[in-house]
């Protein structure tokens, strides 16, 4: 009898324990108080401009939490450093899952990076939301079911400009300066495709560097010489600048489009000559601060009391500023939504299932529609214009 009791008691405790188990890996990372997550970003390194990116969600979230937070939860958001190193990016986010136990991944940076980490999530049932990147290869819902990225792809982003030169420049020869790897590479088949059967009289000429390069000079003579009337950038923020300032500085005039993670007037275009940038094109989802056609809006109004308020070293001409505040305002969105279920399942059943969704400092007409099928919450652009000081948008919204 004794025996028998003595097998039941434990029979009992191994079934609470395993109910305790269950509990916590459902609400992991997650307290009445606090909702615990993980970024990683490159705060240094070559392109460490892409850093006010990562400042700028965490600054919203500090607004959020000064607010009251989500559903009465504060955000604990632990954004580290990874240099856009993809090895550095793995020893970061293991470190948040692992030490740090965050519930999700959320808004991390980088195609390379965040590829580097997607099998580990997948297998770990940690959701990786909000990727900043546009790799068509980052958002597989068949085969990474918990990895969503956030923007259109690069692909379709360079099909909208080869589809421009098509239609508006009839003698178009076109040279092609892209970062050797998933971005530039991306970005320049996607324009390559567009252009169809008149390809290779078309693309005169392609240059690739590397992001250890120091400077992309010797690209951008060789891509003079070919005689392009059409430049198109596919580059980092640094490296865009340099090859912007250096085909003025040659006297060359392509018409120059500017790929939409490297647009930003202050980070990139005021850093190559304002002058030198004029004429630019490129494409956004969002309203361009230095655009005094927002002046009035109530959105762009908000967003510069939080630019003053929480970020006032910040540069209202910076549109990583605009990209940061827009990705934390669809965290903390998806977030509400999710209400008291934190389950890790339900954020990514809940982000995949977005309807109509607006966001106050997307460009008018871009709404955020997501399913299980097609998970990336932005697929449309609006193509534009620099004039010196701003962008002008033009044309319609453009549907990828």
């Amino acid at each position: 009898m004794a025996a028998a009791l003595k097998t039941s008691s434990a029979l009992i405790g191994l079934f609470v324990l395993a109910l305790t188990a269950q509990a916590r890996s459902q609400t992991v990372g997650v307290t009445a108080t606090e909702i615990k997550l993980g970024q990683t970003m490159p705060y240094s390194g070559a392109l460490s401009a892409w850093g006010q990116i990562g400042k700028a969600y965490n600054l919203y979230i500090e607004k959020m939490n000064a607010d009251g937070g989500v559903n009465g939860r504060k955000i604990n958001l632990m954004s580290l450093d990874d240099g856009y190193s993809p090895p550095k990016a793995v020893e970061q986010t293991r470190r948040l899952v692992e030490q740090d136990e965050v519930l999700a991944m959320v808004g991390s940076l980088g195609t390379a990076q965040q590829t580097a980490v997607r099998k580990y999530l997948n297998i770990k049932k940690v959701p990786q939301l909000f990727v900043i990147t546009g790799s068509s290869r980052i958002t597989d819902p068949k085969n990474f079911p918990w990895t969503i990225g956030i923007t259109p792809t690069y692909e379709t982003e360079a099909k909208i400009y080869a589809r421009y030169v098509l239609q508006t420049k009839p003698d178009a020869k076109v040279a092609i300066l892209f970062q050797n790897d998933d971005l530039g590479r991306e970005y320049a088949r996607g324009f390559k495709e567009a252009l169809g059967d008149h390809v290779k009289e078309i693309v005169v000429g392609e240059a690739s560097y590397d992001v250890t390069d120091p400077v992309v000079d010797s690209q951008i003579i060789s891509l003079k010489a070919t005689g392009a009337n059409v430049l198109f950038i596919a580059a980092g923020s640094k490296y865009t600048s340099q090859a912007i300032r250096r085909t003025f500085d040659l006297d060359w005039h392509p018409l120059q489009f500017v790929i939409s993670p490297s647009n930003s007037v202050a980070s990139v275009l005021e850093i190559a000559g304002a002058e030198q940038a004029k004429g630019v094109i490129s494409a956004s989802y969002y309203k361009d601060p230095t655009d005094p056609q927002w002046g009035d809006d109530p959105a762009y109004k908000e967003w510069l009391v939080w630019m003053k308020t929480y970020n006032p070293g910040g540069d209202i001409t910076d549109a990583y500023n605009v990209h940061g505040y827009i990705g934390a305002q669809l965290l903390v969105e998806l977030l509400r939504r999710c209400g008291n279920d934190l389950s890790r399942a339900n954020l990514v059943r809940t982000a995949t299932t977005l309807k109509d969704l607006k966001l106050g400092m997307m460009i008018p007409g871009i709404v955020i529609n997501t399913t299980p099928e097609d998970p990336r919450p932005i697929r449309q652009l609006k193509l534009q214009r620099f004039d010196g000081k701003k962008f002008v948008p033009f044309g319609d919204v453009i549907n990828g």
